[in-house]
């Protein structure tokens, strides 16, 4: 929690994808890239393709702190890009085409890649997670299961993936579709108590669906290896307006469910399959269409599930100062569209990938 105010604190994981500045296509260059940006004080994470990094925010207590972290991070990170011939994009597949994505060398991975097969390096796929932190490890599971019906909502607003290779998808965030490969991926399933999680993940273990608890997909999650709850079901936003948008609303969400938790409130039991089904949705419309209210159980447009979390939540974004930005965020995000929306927008002046490129480049570095 954050100092003496018993608000969490939070931060934030951007993975992003370097390409060939010229044809867009991705580059394998990670290595090198992660050097420079050390020479610039920026520390960046290989991820599991040679063409991606990841780049983390130190714990934050406000949103205007966690926006001048982002940006410097994208700023340092794009730069040391740029120092190796490549460009950094926030994207969350490969909008021009391509061919095969080198792993890379580290044993995880090649221990990865031999379990799992072709999912692993056709899956150079980029998400943005949300940590946000709890003081009690066993009620995570219980947050979750407050968290579970947002999920819809969340990934429409992050929908950055449009155009794959060249084309349209049909989707907004054709990354979650090709994420649901991996089969410890997707919404968790609900959970009666901590002990039901702790067996749950021993099961995908046993079964060789997961080989360590980091390698369980779930979009909500107790971090592995810190004292929070990860929320990592949102493609990595196109710009940090968007990014500074979800940490808030996930934050505020999370505050919300601490409230019921403790109140003895496990969550409402929303059925796998319908879930899935509504997270589906969410890919393929985006903030353009609609979604799934998943709590009335109908179709309605994502604009209205967007106020519904608003007014939910409310009472935390008071508390924490943070409801005139996350409104005003909100407008931008529908004036202007998202990334799955700009990318639409660029392929349709010209159809020509480059300009969907150049565009994402752009949004990276706003």
């Amino acid at each position: 929690m954050g100092a003496d105010t018993g608000i969490p604190t939070f931060g934030v994981e951007e993975e992003f994808l370097l390409v060939d500045p010229v044809a867009g296509h991705p580059v394998a260059c990670n290595v090198a890239v992660a050097q420079a940006a050390a020479a610039r004080g920026t520390k960046l994470q290989l991820e599991m393709t040679q063409c991606q990094v990841e780049t983390a925010t130190p714990v934050c207590n406000t949103a205007h702190e966690l926006d001048s972290y982002l940006r410097l991070s994208r700023k340092n990170a794009a730069g040391a890009a740029e120092d190796c011939g490549a460009r950094l994009l926030a994207a969350s597949v490969s909008p021009a085409v391509t061919a095969d994505f080198p792993l890379t060398e580290k044993s995880r991975y090649t221990t990865i890649k031999s379990e799992f097969g072709i999912v692993a390096n056709e899956l150079a796929v980029c998400g943005c997670h949300v940590h946000v932190s709890i003081d009690d490890p066993d009620q995570a599971p219980a947050i979750s299961n407050h968290l579970r019906p947002w999920l819809p909502t969340l990934l429409a607003l992050s929908a950055n993936s449009s155009i794959c290779e060249g084309r349209d998808t049909g989707y907004a965030s054709w990354r979650s579709v090709l994420w649901s490969r991996w089969p410890s991926a997707g919404p968790p399933p609900y959970f009666s108590d901590h002990d039901h999680y702790t067996a749950t993940v021993r099961d995908l273990r046993i079964a060789g669906a997961a080989l360590d608890d980091a390698m369980v997909y779930w979009h909500i999650r107790p971090s592995s290896h810190l004292p929070t709850i990860e929320i990592r079901v949102c493609d990595v936003p196109a710009t940090v307006d968007e990014t500074v948008l979800l940490a808030v609303l996930i934050r505020s969400l999370v505050m919300a469910a601490l409230n019921r938790v403790r109140q003895g409130d496990n969550g409402p039991m929303v059925p796998d399959s319908f879930l899935r089904a509504a997270c589906w949705r969410a890919a393929r419309d985006g903030i353009a269409g609609e979604g799934v209210d998943v709590h009335a159980r109908r179709l309605t447009p994502v604009r209205k599930c967007v106020d519904s979390l608003l007014r939910m939540v409310r009472p935390e974004l008071d508390r924490t100062g943070e409801y005139d930005e996350a409104t005003e965020l909100v407008e931008r995000v529908f004036g202007r569209g998202n990334g799955a929306i700009r990318q639409r927008a660029a392929l349709e002046r010209r159809d020509d990938v480059g300009d969907v490129v150049a565009e994402l480049a752009r949004l990276t570095a706003l």
